[in-house]
């Protein structure tokens, strides 16, 4: 019964989302709303609070859940949020997007290298730097540009937008799951790289199989040449972002990876691919050119590599620098905040001295950032209300009694589910991040349920248990991600497809079952 009762609030977001069709802003605050009701006044009657709390004022934990959850809204997630679509609005304003979709439409004939590269390479990096609907949007639109169908375009699109996402916008996803389980409400380095890595291990087999799909798409007749191009791809992106995040953290993996599958696509265009014929009037950029256009996206990723671990004693400076610690009574946590240590100020860093590279001057870049600041409003809205409401659940003991429930329900059998959890966050919310906010503790919870609190090896990965399941979230959110509605909202309207949502849904759904329960089988079997 108490599983029951603390498994309303998601229900009540499914329901006014999903079956009311209202926006998400209005249904994460509606549903916060309704959470702070049962955690004062049900969740106590129930015997859901823990124990630490028995001589605690149920408001006051309730009110201080809230503050937690806001602070962890808005320092960092919603700062690297901004800064990484305020980067990609650079480029916009610039107009220097133009020559960066030009030059990856220049060097191959071929359909399937040239799908491939925009939907897997470019849209990898885009959602890498920005996510939050770019790697659909823009390599749709470059598709439907070049000649492909609409429902193609969207289709592909929505399919390679899936494994990058769990790394998106440098990273905020993994880092955000990892804060929600951490001890105060900061996961060390090693739990963000180890977990990283972990989620990389379970999609591992997405790699190779997502870009077959993709190319099998653009010509079935090319079986050799699809297998032989995506394993070369995929098991390239693989090792790449499995470094980047074992070593590095979750900042990188997408980015970085993203970059090697571009290089290993046109390595293989040169050697095995259709010859680009030669036309007039076509246009060739300069390395000065180049360097113009992708100035944006070089800067952020050198600030980001030099703060992080690549450097650690930069990376030891800004984290002992300029860090905010507040006190959150009655719960018992400390909220810390690095002013110059977080992925936001590199953004900002990055994206600004860009795009003055690209000729706007400062006072067209704030404009650029106050528009984007402006845009942003329902999204502020939707995020501190589901980070409030997870911090709320947790803190009321919700969590732990859905926890109790599904271990009851699923046993043993629990891992298998643990990445359609997070699918499930993440195509009702359409945000891998939310997904991960919502689930989090509940995965962690079950992990403790199951007795998964030691340490073992995970196809010959040593490292956390508890970890291991945590990363099933993000690994099941990524698949999640492929038919959220957001998404497909997102393709219809690059595709000039509206009214046609429900299609471009029937016809990514069998890839994404298929996905969530490769991801699920990845997991269990990794125990």
């Amino acid at each position: 019964m108490t599983a029951i009762i603390a498994i309303i609030p998601i229900i009540l977001l499914f329901v006014l989302m999903l079956g009311l069709k209202m926006p998400g802003h209005k249904s994460a605050f509606i549903t916060l709303a309704a959470t702070v009701l049962l955690a004062l006044f049900v969740a106590p009657a129930m015997g859901m609070m823990p124990e630490k709390f028995a001589t605690a004022s149920t408001y006051a934990v309730v009110w201080w859940s809230l503050v937690e959850g806001i602070l962890k809204a808005v320092f960092p997630i919603l700062i690297i949020i901004l800064m990484a679509i305020y980067s990609y609005n650079i480029l916009v304003e610039s107009k220097e997007i133009e020559t960066i979709k030009q030059q990856f439409t220049s060097f191959t004939d071929d359909k399937g290298i040239l799908v491939l590269m925009l939907v897997w390479g470019f849209g990898g990096l885009l959602e890498g730097m920005a996510g939050f609907g770019t790697a659909v949007a823009i390599p749709a639109a470059i598709l439907i540009g070049l000649g492909f169908k609409p429902m193609f375009s969207a289709l592909v699109a929505l399919i390679g937008n899936t494994v990058a996402t769990g790394f998106g916008a440098v990273g905020v996803p993994v880092t955000t799951l990892c804060n929600e389980v951490a001890p105060g409400g900061s996961a060390s380095a090693e739990a963000i790289c180890e977990t990283s890595a972990f989620a990389v291990v379970q999609l591992s087999p997405l790699f190779v199989l997502l870009p077959f799909i993709i190319l099998m798409l653009t010509d079935r007749k090319a079986w050799a040449k699809n297998i032989a191009l995506a394993l070369w791809t995929g098991i390239i992106s693989v090792v790449v972002q499995y470094l980047c995040a074992r070593y590095l953290g979750s900042e990188t993996p997408a980015i970085i990876g993203s970059v090697a599958a571009i290089v290993a696509i046109i390595i293989y265009a040169k050697l095995f691919g259709k010859k680009k014929e030669h036309r007039e009037n076509e246009r060739h950029f300069t390395l000065g050119e180049t360097f113009r256009a992708w100035s944006v996206y070089l800067f952020i990723l050198v600030f980001i590599l030099v703060s992080g671990a690549l450097c650690p004693p930069v990376n030891d400076f800004l984290k002992t620098h300029l860090v905010s610690k507040v006190p959150l009574p009655v719960i018992g946590s400390t909220f810390k905040f690095g002013w110059i240590s977080n992925a936001g100020l590199m953004l900002f860093l990055g994206a600004t001295i860009g795009g003055m590279i690209q000729g706007l001057s400062l006072r067209k870049l704030m404009t650029v950032l106050a528009r984007t600041t402006i845009n942003l409003q329902k999204t502020v809205v939707t995020i501190v209300s589901l980070i409030a409401l997870a911090s709320v659940m947790n803190y009321s003991g919700m969590i732990g009694a859905i926890a109790a429930g599904l271990v009851a329900l699923t046993g043993s059998f629990y891992p298998f589910f643990a990445p359609l959890i997070g699918a499930i966050g993440t195509f009702v919310t359409g945000s891998d991040t939310s997904s991960n906010i919502l689930f989090a503790k509940l995965q962690a919870n079950v992990a403790g349920q199951l007795g998964m609190t030691g340490t073992s090896s995970f196809y010959g990965i040593s490292g956390s248990e508890s970890n291991w399941l945590v990363a099933a979230n993000t690994t099941g959110a990524t698949g999640g991600k492929m038919i959220s509605p957001q998404s497909i909202a997102i393709a219809t309207a690059s595709c000039d497809m509206q009214g046609k949502d429900g299609e471009i849904m029937l016809s990514a759904i069998p890839y994404a079952v298929v996905y969530i329960i490769l991801g699920g089988l990845m997991v269990y079997f990794g125990i």
